[in-house]
């Protein structure tokens, strides 16, 4: 995409906002380096799930328009991030038969095994996302992360797989190339979190990644170096907006700005004579009210 099929684009399509990045491979120092950003308000999903068709449309047009401006190139293909509280994950295992006579272990047997492991009844509402191997075990031999070359006779695999509704990712799909774009895969939102901020060790030594967003929060456990469980929960900073609305008694914008300048998720941490001040609805006069009061808002729904 340096070429055309080298470069990588993102697309995360949340509940608050659409971004859109742009990344080339770097020859200097490896890896890949971000050449584009962009940023559009999300006004078409709710709980990260498409809600309305053309307003999802607009606010992926205008992101990718924003990256494409800033890395002065065209795309036409992107990997899109997909999450909801439609999302489940279940852990399974496969088993086969060593097939070389030899007893060598190939690429074809390690497919093999996986497909044996992503054999399992899912309803017909729901289609496999991710099917992703936690680790394979040779002849009794556990730990192995790449048994290919190994000698063995029973080759098995534990992997996760990750599912969603099928109307959520067909949603998705429509509303990317409803957007002139083609969408080359669909990510889990959580699996590309861990692998953004999640380095190998805390993945060894075991992490649970928690990404609270707009309209869901996202969970992801490593252990082992695998991932062993991922999750979308359909709550979210939006909530928390709302319930600092309702109870102050103001607009819903001001409560966001009021959250994010003033918001502790922890009551003990707030000095309780510290004041803020909280506009009123409808034109009425701003009010006075303890950081303590807005605290008691907000601890209670991040318990929940």
């Amino acid at each position: 995409m340096a070429r055309g099929d080298d470069r990588i684009v993102g697309l995360d399509l949340g509940t608050t906002k659409i971004a859109c990045i742009i990344a080339e491979p770097d020859e200097e120092k490896g890896g890949v380096k971000v050449v584009g950003v962009g940023t559009a308000a999300s006004e078409g999903l709710r709980r990260g799930v498409v809600v309305n068709l053309e307003k999802t449309v607009r606010s992926v047009e205008k992101a990718v328009e924003e990256a494409e401006l800033m890395a002065g190139v065209r795309v036409d293909k992107v990997y899109a991030g997909i999450a909801g509280d439609h999302i489940r994950s279940i852990n399974t295992r496969g088993v086969i038969a060593v097939s070389r006579p030899d007893n060598e272990i190939t690429k074809k047997d390690m497919e093999r095994v996986v497909d044996q492991a992503r054999a399992v009844a899912i309803p017909i509402d729901r289609e496999i996302i991710h099917v992703i191997p936690q680790e394979f075990v040779v002849d009794d031999q556990t730990g192995i992360k790449d048994p290919i070359g190994m000698s063995g006779v029973r080759l098995e695999a534990e992997v996760h797989i990750v599912t969603g509704a099928v109307t959520s990712a067909q949603n998705i799909y429509k509303s990317v190339e409803r957007a002139g774009l083609k969408v080359k895969d669909l990510v889990l939102q959580p699996l590309a979190s861990g692998h953004a901020v999640l380095d190998e060790e805390e993945k060894e030594l075991g992490v649970v990644l928690i990404d609270i967003g707009g309209g869901t929060t996202d969970i992801s456990i490593f252990y082992d170096g695998s991932i062993r469980h991922t999750s979308v929960l359909g709550l979210g900073g939006e909530n928390v907006t709302n319930d600092i609305a309702i109870g102050l008694r103001t607009p819903r914008s001001q409560a966001e700005e009021i959250k994010v300048k003033h918001g502790c998720a922890l009551s003990s941490m707030i000095d309780a004579s510290e004041k803020i001040k909280v506009p009123g609805v409808g034109g009425r006069e701003e009010r006075e009210v303890s950081r303590g009061v807005l605290g008691a808002i907000i601890e209670p729904r991040l318990e929940e």
